[in-house]
């Protein structure tokens, strides 16, 4: 050990002072950058480490950055910054020396190796256990935030549990029959909600600014097909994730944004992707620096603020949110008005509904009908592309919904707030642009970003197969599933793992692009198979394994669990007035009876609604 690497004797009120007088130049050029940052105890380590933090970072010391985002400090942080600012500038000092001495870095999983022979259910049903958590403790420094029930993980780097990919692990959690984990990750995220307000991204420090696609609501509809009770039980934490979903709505002036709710000319709210904090991710820190500083145009903050609104969608990184799809500084997100946040918003609204009934709350449930009902209409007003005939995203920079197609189109009838003539259309779509050999693409654009073309993701499958039978369009449903259970089991016979994402213009390719290697697990990907096993399998003959040639029977109903909001026919919401069913406006009146295949009806006027102005 050099002497340089050695801790310093000192005094702790000189290394009390050193530290806190390091807390003023945490960031260095980043300084002034957070505006909201989340008003709790827990710090991110970008915080508590300030110029260590960056510097690890941008040493690139280790190959993925999550690493030292995940590190744990053996002492308290301030005195490890302490002894940093002291040692850092003398002779022989070694960085990497420096960190080993002073941080506990997270453990390599162990590799696991499933048993010879195993078919695609057995191979699903022994890696639960492999992907299950306990930690209702936490060292005092970790970043990772404890919860008091088990959870399932995704897999590979992501040793966590993450908001969205929950519920599709869920899926296949129920088809194993594990209702107690279940109802262990759903009190884990209301354990979220009491705690931090919201779901955050995942249960790390760092993700606690942002949240995920809100999929609480559909996770408590799945977990009351097994708990009559369920609606009861967490009613409180579905009012709450609302109202931090909501937060400023009411105070808002036409044509403007705040934070995740954004106000139409004509009073409606919707809402948008957003991040409290606008500096660079800790777990992607040099890759945003790097952003940031090859698009010298755009202030860091912003680029930096849209970065981390892209990983609260989900879609990290798109196509979809950027100006040029070449040019990752070109992303915008907090600009868009996102078509499926909106979407599952609705079901959030549709939920509390129900909810509200459950607890004999008539009035509760007639207020969350309405508004429902009036998102209903924003969305058919302002996220309906009447020349292209699908759902896209809104731009306020342009006032203009997108032209772009991309999976995200297919949430509206996932949750059933489509018109039918719509769904024929986005059905029609579907099946000329986004259908593949191997499932259905994220978008039609080629850009070395994951969430682009030629990826294709499990949980979009199984969007776009529920939300295509739900209007009728049964034989497309069954042809997405076929297809992407074709790449999966491809990709499982030669590989023998699910991955993340898959290459869906062939079989049997994992995808690929993105901030990190293709992760292999997966919890999301081994929930939908799951699901999508039995919705292609006859319950009197269950497939273990994906048949040879595409069984010929039945289409099975789509399941309450898996994207419907209650009795309501497709494309048609409450009113509060006379309790009379009506299609939403702008939208063409109700067919005789839903269209097996995509033949386009009369379009519907186009949107003349103003634009939304952007966030200042």
């Amino acid at each position: 050990m050099t002497n340089s690497a050695m801790r310093q004797p000192r005094t702790l009120l000189f290394a009390v002072q050193l530290a806190l007088g390091s807390a003023f130049l945490l960031f260095g050029p980043h300084a002034a950058m957070a505006e909201d940052q989340p008003k709790n105890t827990v710090q991110s380590p970008d915080i508590l480490l300030g110029p260590l933090f960056s510097d690890v970072q941008s040493a690139k010391l280790f190959p993925d950055q999550k690493t030292f985002a995940d590190a744990v400090p053996k002492s308290d942080p301030y005195m490890i910054l302490a002894d940093y600012r002291m040692q850092r500038n003398q002779s022989g000092f070694d960085l990497r020396h420096f960190v080993d001495l002073n941080f506990d870095l997270p453990k390599a999983g162990e590799k696991y190796v499933p048993p010879a022979d195993q078919n695609l259910r057995e191979h699903i049903d022994g890696l639960w256990p492999v992907l299950t958590r306990t930690t209702d403790k936490a060292a005092k420094w970790d970043s990772l935030l404890p919860l008091p029930e088990s959870y399932v993980v995704p897999g590979g780097r992501f040793r966590e549990v993450y908001y969205w990919d929950s519920y599709f692990t869920m899926l296949g959690l129920a088809e194993s029959g594990h209702w107690d984990k279940i109802e262990d990750m759903v009190k884990n995220f209301a354990y979220e909600i009491d705690t931090w307000g919201h779901i955050p991204n995942g249960n790390r420090s760092y993700y606690l600014s942002r949240s995920q696609p809100p999929f609480f609501s559909l996770m408590v509809e799945l977990l009351a097909t097994h708990d009559k009770e369920a609606l009861k039980t967490f009613q409180p934490q579905l009012t709450k994730e609302y109202q931090y979903w909501m937060e400023g709505g009411d105070s808002l002036a036409p044509g403007s944004a705040s934070k995740r709710v954004v106000k139409l000319q004509n009073g409606a709210l919707l809402n948008r992707y957003w991040d409290d904090r606008d500096t660079p991710r800790p777990e992607s820190w040099l890759d945003d620096v790097t952003t940031a500083k090859n698009n010298p145009d755009r202030p860091a903050t912003e680029i930096y603020r849209d970065l981390r609104a892209g990983a609260a969608s989900g879609w990290d990184f798109s196509s979809r949110w950027m100006d040029n799809p070449e040019q990752l500084g070109s992303i915008h997100t907090t600009s868009f008005i996102p078509v499926d946040l909106n979407a599952l918003m609705y079901q959030m609204e549709k939920t509390l509904s129900h909810a509200s009934k459950a607890t004999g709350d008539e009035a509760g449930a007639a207020r969350y009908d309405k508004l429902a009902s009036q998102r209903q209409q924003a969305m058919e007003s302002t996220l309906w592309n009447d020349k292209k005939g699908w759902y896209a995203d809104y731009d306020m920079r342009r006032k203009a919904v997108s032209d772009s197609l991309t999976a995200a189109a297919l949430y509206p009838l996932f949750v059933k707030a489509a018109a039918q003539d719509r769904a024929d259309k986005v059905a029609a779509a579907t099946q000329a642009q986004l259908l593949k050999a191997g499932g259905v693409l994220t978008t039609t654009v080629n850009t070395g970003q994951q969430w682009d073309a030629p990826n294709g993701w499990a949980p979009l499958q199984w969007i776009a197969a529920v939300g295509l039978e739900n209007y009728g369009h049964d034989d497309l449903s069954m042809e997405v599933t076929w297809r992407f259970l074709t790449n999966v089991q491809h990709t499982y016979d030669r590989e023998k793992k699910l991955v993340e994402k898959y290459d869906v213009t062939t079989t049997g390719t994992g995808g690929g692009g993105g901030e990190y290697p293709l992760q292999d697990g997966f919890g999301w990907t081994n929930g939908v198979t799951l699901k999508m096993l039995d919705k292609l399998c006859e319950a009197q003959k269950p497939c273990d394994s994906v048949p040879a040639t595409r069984p010929a029977s039945a289409v099975k109903a789509a399941e309450p669990q898996s994207g419907s909001v209650g009795n309501e026919e497709p494309g048609k919401v409450m009113t509060q007035e006379s309790g009379k069913v009506m299609a939403p406006e702008g939208a063409a009146p109700e067919k005789a009876a839903p269209a097996k295949e995509a033949a386009p009806a009369k379009e519907a006027a186009p949107a003349k609604e103003a634009a939304p102005a952007s966030a200042q």
